[in-house]
């Protein structure tokens, strides 16, 4: 039997593409589901078929991902955990323990322990053997200024190696920039394969009785294929939801994808609002602010022993004329902030030459979200610029709940079981997807071949009133998600060739 017989047709049971294509070319245009089902059908088959390991090995990372945060607990306890004690040393002290146990670097931020028996995190930028975009965690008692350890950490959740490695691993396979396409183009699939599965299993089970247990459940009744298709059709309606979320929250911090994003958000004043750096305090009390730094001020360590100019630490910076580069030390920083209302947790980021103010703010990513940030004059120990939560627009807020629900820490472990629980469902949804191609492979004939695909032409029977509106739609999604409209263009092209290369072997054949 010629391969092209054994591609073609289609089962009878799953569509009715399966007529001769004679009797293809003279059937009647349809309208509505009857006519876009068989062009759906096409698409969810090639796009099952060949994104379907992108979003396998996506579902399998970041299953791994959802579980880090507990594991992480567990495998780095003694630097994350210490008796609560009654006093606790001023931050400054903190910090000089650190710097005394880890001089390399430089101290580019400090977290406070948010709660009893949590360690304080120091951490250091231009550590050796730190890649740039990570920073290096110095864990330091704050009850005994004793250092518990000292792990890279990356990003605002203050992820440690553990988790840093899964991350990265989901994100981009640890292939850097061109390993985010590979995230990019799943999240970009993902809610069409979804969606289209959803309208096709609807479509096939809305006119059975029972509607609602037929697409919800498995038919426990039904065998090979069927059951399999059942499966495959119950659980995606549990997960389609949750599918339809982690692609829209995944696209919104991709490469290009989400360049477009950032771009909509910002052109309707809805980006991510950040408290100002700028310095403006006047030089009176600048000269005041360095009276009391050299008597020691509230950050009470100017002139500590070995750590002479260190920012942060309070008193005269190093190499800074009289009173123009005074530090009150992160003690009156933090009590700055306080006074602001900016509960724990909070980071403090010391100044830099881009940003000469310190910068402290809530890094809470749990509900309910602290956000808030001030600016504080590091001459003064003023407050120059507030950012409060409550007032970001409602697409910042949006993105950045669904960024926190999407990696499991707006809602705490909850969130990381539910993560895992969908994460799973879609790598069994892949396989039944899989195993429904090989179970309609042909049993006769040669020992090795694959399923069959849905027959060409299908878009041939979309009326044109729906199928220009619909190619006009396509267009402006692929420019918004432009992965998804060069892999399409892509799966166009290699059908074509395949049609080709099959008229081709169907000319030849009698000449065989």
């Amino acid at each position: 039997m010629p391969t092209e017989q054994r591609l073609v047709p289609s089962e009878a049971d799953e569509t009715s593409d399966a007529a001769a294509p004679g009797e293809r070319q003279k059937a009647v245009r349809r309208s509505g589901w009857a006519a876009l089902r068989p062009l759906v059908l096409r698409l969810h088959f090639y796009a099952g078929v060949l994104v379907a390991p992108f979003l396998l090995v996506a579902a399998v990372t970041g299953l791994l991902y959802a579980a880090s945060f507990q594991a992480e607990k567990v495998l780095y306890a003694h630097e994350l955990s210490v008796p609560a004690g009654g006093r606790t040393l001023p931050l400054s002290q903190q910090v000089a323990k650190a710097r005394a146990a880890h001089p390399e670097g430089a101290v580019a931020a400090v977290r406070p322990a948010p709660e009893p028996g949590d360690t304080t995190r120091v951490l250091l930028s231009g550590a050796p053997g730190v890649p740039e975009d990570h920073q290096l965690a110095v864990f330091v008692d704050p009850h005994t200024g004793e250092v518990r350890g000292a792990l890279e950490t990356y990003g605002s959740t203050g992820a440690l190696p553990l988790r840093t490695w899964l991350d990265s691993l989901h994100r981009d396979l640890h292939l850097g920039e061109n390993g985010r396409l590979y995230s990019e183009l799943a999240a970009s699939w993902l809610w069409v394969v979804a969606g289209g599965g959803l309208a096709l299993w609807i479509g096939r089970r809305r006119c059975t009785r029972r509607k609602v247990r037929a697409l919800a459940l498995p038919d426990r009744t039904a065998t090979g294929r069927r059951r399999t298709l059942s499966w495959h059709g119950a659980v995606g309606v549990w997960a389609a939801g949750g599918l339809f979320f982690l692609s829209a929250t995944g696209l919104t911090w991709s490469g290009y994808a989400g360049a477009h994003i950032d771009a909509f958000r910002r052109s309707l004043g809805q980006a991510t609002p950040s408290v100002s750096t700028a310095v403006t305090v006047d030089a009176a009390d600048r000269g005041n602010a360095g009276h009391h730094a050299h008597h020691g001020g509230a950050g009470g360590t100017a002139g500590m022993p070995g750590m002479p100019g260190m920012p942060g630490m309070g008193g005269k910076q190093s190499g800074a004329s009289s009173g123009a580069a005074t530090d009150v030390g992160v003690d009156r920083v933090l009590a700055a902030a306080r006074s602001e209302g900016l509960s724990s947790p909070v980071e403090i980021d010391l100044p830099t030459a881009k940003g000469p103010a310190y910068v402290v703010k809530q890094v809470r990513r749990s509900w309910p979200e602290k956000q808030d940030a001030v600016a504080v004059d590091p001459a003064t120990g003023r407050v120059t610029d507030v950012s409060r939560f409550a007032d970001y627009p409602v697409l910042a807020k949006l993105t950045r709940y669904g960024i926190d629900l999407h990696t499991g820490t707006l809602f705490g472990l909850v969130n990381q079981i539910a993560l895992a629980a969908l994460a799973l469902a879609l790598v069994f949804l892949i396989l039944w997807g899989y195993r429904m191609w090989w179970q309609r492979r042909p049993t006769h004939g040669r020992t090795l071949s694959f399923g069959r695909p849905v027959p060409r032409g299908a878009w041939r029977r979309v009326p044109l009133p729906v199928l220009l509106p619909l190619v006009c739609g396509v267009a402006a999604v692929s420019w918004a998600v432009p992965l998804l409209g060069v892999s399409l263009v892509g799966f166009l092209l290699v059908d074509v060739v395949l049609g080709v290369l099959a008229r081709r072997r169907r000319a030849a054949a009698p000449a065989d």
